[in-house]
């Protein structure tokens, strides 16, 4: 394939992906008016799955055709991407206010399974074992198959306490633009289908134009993939920013990375198991500091325009290592 019909695909799967997210967060704003959930709850769940879907394609396909480093690097690149450049972004445009339900339950949460995470692979690559006992690959750390299936327990009892709470708490914005429940639903299915394709679309050409550069595949997984991946999460949280509906676009962000963690990864390592790389364990010390950080941002309720340029600056940062190293 010409690297001028990959430019020409590209075009379009970026098309896709703001149609896609102008539809899908009209749609899933007005569902959360409708049935009195609210908007922070359908951001945690509904947008945050539907916008990391080309996530799970791409690392469980990654993770059957055994290209462990992309599998691996595409979450944890897509991570980093969501806290510094989707919130920093949309810190630009606007200050971003903070639900508190997000400073207290889900931020916190997400940086507790990614150190999870980070403390299990490492311990596993120096004893030769991972934590539930499983043997670790030769020369390398492992997530092991065991690894996946406790992740995906935890994303169901996570995704449960969500659903309890929503249900005692049953407090929707009136205001707003609302809908019938079936246009509600048609335009999440609508949008969530251009996403996915437009998604898919940008990743697959933006792999095409970075490997006729040749970069190798942990640069690839860690920049172009996770980019291309996450744009779903970049184009709906501006989209709902500049609608006002700040609830979906963080909630969009922290759910996204809390899916990708515990499901995705979990999915793809229970299909099977991924490698891991001392380059990997690395980037999820990145991940955890960047979490960090991004939380002590969100302590004061808002994220402000002048965060939000740190944020950008410290994600060019990761990118530039990234390349360096």
């Amino acid at each position: 394939m010409s690297i001028v019909l990959n430019i020409m695909l590209l075009a379009v799967g970026f098309v896709g992906l703001i149609k896609g997210a102008d539809f899908f967060v009209d749609g899933s704003s007005a569902l959360a008016r409708t049935v009195k959930v609210p908007g922070v709850i359908i951001g945690l769940t509904i947008v945050a799955m539907g916008t990391s879907a080309p996530e799970l394609a791409v690392s469980t396909s990654a993770a059957i055709k055994g290209a462990n480093e992309i599998a691996l690097s595409n979450v944890v690149g897509s991570n980093i991407f969501n806290l510094l450049a989707v919130l920093g972004v949309c810190a630009l445009i606007s200050s971003i206010p903070i639900d508190r339900a997000i400073i207290k339950r889900d931020f916190p949460f997400s940086i507790i399974v990614t150190i999870g995470l980070f403390i299990a692979v490492s311990f596993g690559m120096f004893t030769g074992f991972d934590f539930l006992g499983t043997p670790m690959l030769e020369n390398v750390g492992m997530i092991s198959r065991p690894t996946g299936i406790v992740l995906m327990v935890v994303f169901v009892a996570y995704i449960a306490v969500l659903i309890i709470l929503a249900r005692k708490n049953k407090t929707g914005d009136d205001e707003g633009k609302t809908m019938p429940i079936w246009k509600s639903l048609l335009l999440i299915i609508v949008g969530l289908a251009c996403i996915i394709i437009g998604g898919q679309l940008v990743v697959e050409n933006a792999k095409g134009i970075a490997a006729a550069f040749g970069m190798s595949e942990t640069l690839i997984g860690l920049t172009i993939v996770a980019i291309g991946t996450s744009l779903p999460e970049l184009v709906t949280s501006i989209v709902a920013s500049r609608k006002g509906e700040n609830g979906l676009a963080v909630g969009n962000v922290v759910g996204s990375n809390i899916f990708n963690i515990v499901f995705i990864l979990g999915v793809s390592t229970t299909i099977h198991p991924i490698a891991v790389n001392y380059a990997s364990v690395i980037d999820l010390l990145i991940l955890v500091i960047v979490s960090i950080i991004v939380l002590v941002f969100s302590l004061t309720k808002k994220i402000s325009r002048i965060e939000g340029a740190v944020m950008l600056l410290m994600y060019a940062a990761t990118v530039v290592f990234a390349i360096v190293r």
